[in-house]
């Protein structure tokens, strides 16, 4: 929070007692502190002076004629635009029962009548403090609430007006990277058609990896179970890969069983399988070979995606799957990353019930693995068909 720096004038405080020369007296000693000062003589007066002048305390007298100063409180607790205004009560009373139920009902101090000046003057400053310091809370908390919405709006744009004409793009690369030879085009364009294809696939991934990972931050995201052949997920969603596979010569091997059912969100085991197989991709050497495979335990199923190419420095395998660090390494092609795919995937897993784990060994290669519970409970199970 910042630091909050009290002038006195930039304060109002309501004094309320029914004796002429108590009212006169807190006004000097708290004029000479530079306080602005309203009064009232009477409990009526007094919630007519707070819906008037909307002070900022009320040094509040218990024993009034018309209305003593318990009543007061009550009405003013009552109201919600008072229920956090700062009251004092000024008190003669020396029983604490009465202490205490001015405590019950609301106040926030008192001062025993004759008050000391010194005592007086440290108390309301305390109180001016607090409210001054919950005004600034709530004034950040308004500000950071439109720094919040401004930003949702921002990555609506993102959305809707990046990810749509990205997608088409990586799509023409796909088809162009497909289709054209390099009889058809020369070498040299078949090689910047594949950059080509090779930057959009990266962009896009890193795009759709955003906004999942700003969606799971911001609470916005939703875990939609239900039944399906993890088998049949894995295998699709790794088809999308085959492309970026082959243009480093790469082939991606699947050691899948027949069926595995289990009870998850499809959306997330895709990005997941698609996030462990890029970076699978990227780190492999030219010609090498990605293994996709499958084991079970008593509760869950475990997807390996295993590469034989660069591995994890062993001092760095520590930093993979902290929250708390920004890890990124380059590929083998001297690709880039942006370190949160496996943050992505790490928080996905954990929503279908299962844990993502690896182990590297530099020069040899990395297998990831992650789990998916066999028996996951949804809170809204939903019929949407695999695809």
């Amino acid at each position: 929070m910042k630091h909050i720096d009290l002038n006195p004038a930039d304060y109002k405080i309501l004094v309320v007692d029914d004796i002429a020369t108590n009212v006169m007296l807190l006004k000097a000693v708290l004029g000479r502190a530079k306080y602005r000062i309203v009064t009232a003589t009477g409990g009526h007066e007094a919630l007519e002076q707070v819906e008037r002048e909307k002070p900022d305390l009320v040094l509040l007298d218990i024993m009034m004629p018309d209305m003593d100063g318990y009543e007061v409180m009550r009405r003013l607790r009552a109201d919600p635009r008072w229920e956090d205004l700062p009251v004092i009560f000024l008190t003669a009373l020396n029983n604490t029962e009465d202490i205490v139920k001015g405590f019950k009902l609301g106040a926030n101090d008192y001062v025993s009548k004759p008050f000391n000046h010194e005592e007086l003057i440290t108390r309301v400053a305390h109180h001016i403090f607090i409210a001054a310091s919950k005004r600034t809370i709530l004034e950040q908390s308004e500000q950071l609430q439109r720094t919040m919405r401004n930003r949702d709006r921002m990555y609506s744009v993102i959305a809707h007006d990046l990810r749509s004409p990205i997608g088409t793009l990586k799509m023409v690369f796909n088809m162009l990277t497909l289709n054209i030879t390099e009889q058809m085009a020369g070498a040299e364009n078949i090689e910047m058609l594949k950059m080509g294809n090779d930057i959009t696939e990266n962009t896009f991934m890193l795009l759709d990896n955003l906004l999942k990972w700003t969606k799971s931050q911001t609470g916005r995201m939703n875990t939609v179970f239900q039944e399906v052949d993890l088998a049949e997920v894995v295998l699709f969603a790794g088809k999308i890969a085959d492309l970026v596979a082959s243009a480093k010569g790469i082939t991606v091997e699947y050691e899948l069983p027949a069926s595995a059912k289990v009870r998850c969100d499809v959306d997330m085991i895709k990005t997941i399988v698609r996030n462990l197989l890029s970076n699978a991709i990227k780190f492999s050497h030219e010609g090498g070979r990605v293994i996709v495979s499958m084991s079970e335990t008593a509760t869950h199923v475990l997807v390996s995606v295993r590469d034989f190419g660069k591995g994890i420095r062993q001092e760095d395998q520590s930093k993979v799957l902290d929250p708390d660090v920004h890890f990124t390494d380059y590929g083998t092609r001297n690709e880039e990353g942006s370190g949160l795919g496996l943050q992505l995937c790490s928080d996905l897993t954990r929503r279908n019930g299962g844990e993502l784990t690896f182990v590297s060994k530099e020069g040899e290669g990395s297998t990831f693995t992650f789990s998916v519970a066999k028996s996951q409970a949804a809170d809204q199970p939903s019929d949407r068909p695999v695809s």
